[in-house]
């Protein structure tokens, strides 16, 4: 089977030029070049004129959560809510439209404290002025913190009494639970939440999948496998239900669980499935002030400057048992300090083992990595991955939260690209839409969501910010040989777009829109 594309921008991005023509052969790219070059191999093959449009190398998702943004479609909708009571309402059209029985758990997904009213989280009672005979659950829009009603906090067994993991906090106030649970407590009382049917996971993945192609990605990531998900993924593999390549991390403490389970997928692809490594945390999020920070929080009591949720020995430990494993680590860090135990910690890993650069470990958001923190992440050779879309969503938080001069670092990707440092972008689906364009649009523009440009040393050029959601992405997964950009050989994973993102002024970025995905040859999106 072979498909010849051409008359329109086609972008290989392995050189700034254009190429005329490429030859889709056998799922993989048989040729790319002149139209005069290429004609003679295309005996045969579907003609596509793409009638001026563009064609480039698909996209790679570089960090989100795949079963979470599955798991979302089948959640309480709570983004659009304004304040408490839109919570509420969003809850009780979910259990009406639903018609959840009595005593089944309720969830639901995306409340920002940012912008609610009240300005802060909602307590139990909140939720508990929706429904009293169903535990329920509010994921904030980070997923790192949540709210559970009183039924719940009972079915979980949380007193007054109990205490919060290192890491996290449980909320109190006036020797009562307020129902609000932030980092390590609200991630492991979270875990003992009911899952939905399997079969309604399936048919959620599946549209999960769709909602990804729609945006011209054909690699997404599951960033964080427990045992508690193996289940559904060894059901995917056994009904044949990926049709992109999905790459998990498991959290440490299921790493060699998740190695016994999965011995096919280890650093390889089995049926679309492929265990890519282990998923550490080391602070929070800094829209929530939970990030660990060396300088305090800007009006912040007591000189607040976050946490971290693991201390030097224990990230230790973990970095040995990923070299041991020879499993690439995936390391949330959001803040400078925590960027900094980061730093410090893989020094010393490298110094016991010069190969531990060799599983190119990666900084997952590094939204707070400082400029004066670049060079020794090159040095140590790890990757980071920017939340580029933070600049956007949460710009004018981060301006109160953290002043004008820190926010105009946060995802410091200009600083990055002038020190030599390969970096990546993502969304971090579910907390936001997996939407490549728009983060091409936000590395560009760095403009907040009331105009303010934020950081105007930090924006990079388009070709390069096209790089970090495909060359480099791919690099990060160890696929630069087979995707990432288009070459003879290389998969035939391709986005078809309306527009030629190198070509639009950046203002027009996020404008640009996905008419057709394509896996290893075949389409699995079109618009």
């Amino acid at each position: 089977m072979k498909t010849l594309y051409y008359g329109g921008a086609i972008r290989t991005l392995e050189s700034n030029r254009r190429a005329e023509a490429l030859l889709v052969e056998d799922g993989a790219v048989a040729a790319v070049g002149d139209w005069e070059q290429i004609r003679p191999q295309a005996r045969g093959a579907e003609m596509v004129n793409l009638d001026g449009r563009a064609l480039l190398p698909a996209f790679l998702d570089a960090h989100s959560h795949f079963s979470g943004a599955a798991y979302a479609m089948l959640q309480a909708p709570l983004g659009e809510a304004t304040d408490f009571a839109g919570i509420g309402r969003a809850f009780a059209r979910f259990l009406e439209e639903n018609a959840v029985p009595e005593g089944q758990w309720v969830v639901g997904r995306g409340y920002d404290q940012t912008v609610l009213a009240e300005g802060r989280h909602p307590t139990r009672e909140v939720l508990d002025r929706v429904s009293t005979a169903h535990p329920m659950m509010a994921v904030h829009q980070s997923g790192h913190m949540g709210v559970f009603n009183t039924r719940a906090l009972e079915l979980l067994g949380v007193t007054v009494d109990t205490p919060a993991p290192t890491g996290g906090m449980i909320g109190k106030e006036n020797g009562k639970l307020t129902g609000y649970m932030e980092e390590n407590a609200f991630l492991q009382y979270q875990q003992h939440v009911p899952s939905p049917s399997l079969d309604d996971l399936l048919d959620a993945c599946r549209c999960a999948q769709q909602m990804y192609a729609s945006h011209g990605i054909t690699t997404v990531q599951e960033g964080m496998l427990p045992e508690g998900l193996f289940r559904l993924y060894h059901a995917l593999l056994e009904r044949d239900v990926l049709a992109l390549d999905v790459v998990a991390y498991a959290g440490m403490d299921a790493l060699d669980a998740a190695l016994r389970a999965f011995p096919s997928a280890v650093r390889r692809y089995d049926r679309h499935f492929k265990l890519g490594g282990c998923k550490l945390f080391l602070d929070g999020s800094p829209q929530a002030r939970t990030a660990w920070l060396r300088a305090p929080y800007e009006n912040a009591p007591d000189g607040d400057c976050g946490y971290p949720a693991m201390d030097d020995d224990a990230l230790r430990q973990a970095l040995e048992t990923a070299y041991q494993r020879r499993m690439q680590p995936l390391v949330h860090c959001n803040g400078d300090a925590a960027a900094a135990q980061l730093l410090r910690v893989a020094d010393g890993i490298e110094r016991a083992h010069p190969a531990f650069r060799d599983l190119r470990p990666v900084m997952i958001h590094a939204q707070m990595l400082a400029p004066d923190q670049m060079d020794d992440m090159a040095r140590l050779g790890i990757i980071p991955s920017f939340f580029i879309a933070h600049i956007h969503r949460w710009g004018d938080v981060h301006l109160r939260n953290l002043g004008g001069t820190r926010a105009a670092h946060l995802s410091a990707a200009g600083s990055a690209l002038r020190c030599g440092l390969p970096f990546t972008f993502h969304q971090d689906t579910p907390v936001l839409p997996p939407d490549m364009l728009h983060s091409l649009w936000c590395a560009a523009e760095r403009r907040t969501a009331s105009g303010v440009v934020l950081g105007e040393a930090e924006r990079i050029p388009v070709s390069d910010a096209l790089r970090a959601v495909t060359a480099n992405a791919a690099h990060q997964y160890f696929e630069e040989h087979s995707k990432g950009t288009l070459r003879p050989g290389k998969a035939a994973d391709l986005v078809l777009l309306d527009a030629d993102p190198l070509a639009v002024p950046p203002d027009r970025l996020r404008a640009i829109r996905v008419l057709e995905t394509i896996k290893d040859g075949k389409t699995v999106f079109r618009a």
